[in-house]
């Protein structure tokens, strides 16, 4: 086991350097000047080039590459050209909005739809069973801002239960804390319920027609006991996998989440940065999101030996 985590994490550092490059080249090579975006609309083109030249953008790509590299060796991940401050300041003090997004809609996601799942495995072919694939093509459909907006309209200004937008650390109450994030979490979890939901459908499904099952009938166990306690164990694998795919894929519905809710978390920081042009802080954030991806997929590969006694590492 051990062996096998260290060949898995020696392995995501190519990965990584193959993502810093990529976006390294992107940044440099899309149009879009960052000096003109801090010099603003009146500058003239001297005072551009003396903001060139301060940030470092005047010398060559290989040279802006190889220091920023260098720096980034040594746990130093520069400072924002738009928000004069250090990012790893910059990403502490946005990582706490989006951590608790992320560990709020999975929480409702996983606790709503792994029993929505396993409820329409067991009535296979009902109404239930048809509401529940519906919903699941439904949240597949609408897209994120869509449902947040709606939900703003309906239980924020028609019904006032919730604030409009906004964000309260956790540090000023729990109270106004948890009242803002009810409705980010429900917005963003809508897509994972569907997504989890079928997919614990289907696996359900599949292992319900196993001759153990059926012995675990005729033995006369509970049906509660059999649906989660023999087919659902059993059936986890595929459904841990999608729930680890659903968390790597948080990546993309925070940034659209945290903008319709004004939260000032890592997707907002992260399109507030390619609206500035702001390379630094945009090579920093798509860094740390690519290696929680990586570590959430080690995870999951580590999780299959719990629930599959067949792998062996």
């Amino acid at each position: 086991m051990l062996g096998y985590i260290l060949r898995r994490l020696l392995a995501t550092i190519p990965v990584l350097v193959i993502v810093a490059v990529l976006v390294f080249l992107m940044l440099r090579l899309t149009p879009g000047d960052p000096a003109a975006v801090i010099a603003g609309d009146n500058a003239t083109t001297e005072q551009i080039g003396l903001i060139r030249n301060r940030l470092g953008l005047d010398k060559p790509i290989l040279t802006q590459f190889l220091i920023w590299a260098g720096n980034l060796a040594q746990g130093q991940l520069g400072e924002s050209f738009f928000f004069k401050k250090p990012i790893g300041e910059l990403i502490a003090g946005r990582i706490e909005p989006t951590l608790a997004l992320a560990f709020a809609t999975m929480l409702i996601a996983i606790c709503v739809a792994i029993p929505l799942g396993v409820l329409a495995a067991y009535k296979h072919g009902s109404w239930i069973d048809r509401i529940v694939m519906g919903f699941s093509v439904l949240g597949f459909s609408v897209p994120v801002f869509v449902i947040g907006y709606a939900l703003i309209y309906v239980f924020a200004i028609t019904l006032g239960w919730f604030p409009v937008q906004g964000y309260q650390p956790l540090s000023g109450g729990f109270g106004g804390f948890l009242q803002r994030l009810v409705l980010p979490a429900v917005t963003l979890s809508v897509i994972y319920i569907a997504l989890i939901a079928r997919m614990t459908r289907a696996s359900v499904l599949e292992v319900l027609s196993e001759d153990y099952i059926r012995t675990a009938r005729a033995k006369g166990q509970v049906e509660r006991k059999i649906l989660f306690r023999h087919a659902l164990k059993n059936a986890a694998v595929p459904i841990v996998t999608v729930v680890g795919i659903g968390i790597a894929l948080l990546i993309g519905g925070v940034v659209v989440t945290e903008s319709v809710f004004a939260i000032p978390g890592l997707g907002r920081l992260t399109v507030d940065a390619v609206l500035a042009r702001d390379y630094p802080t945009i090579q920093a954030v798509i860094l740390l999101f690519s290696g929680v991806y990586v570590g959430i997929n080690l995870l999951i590969d580590l999780a299959y030996s719990l629930f599959d006694p067949r792998i062996r590492y």
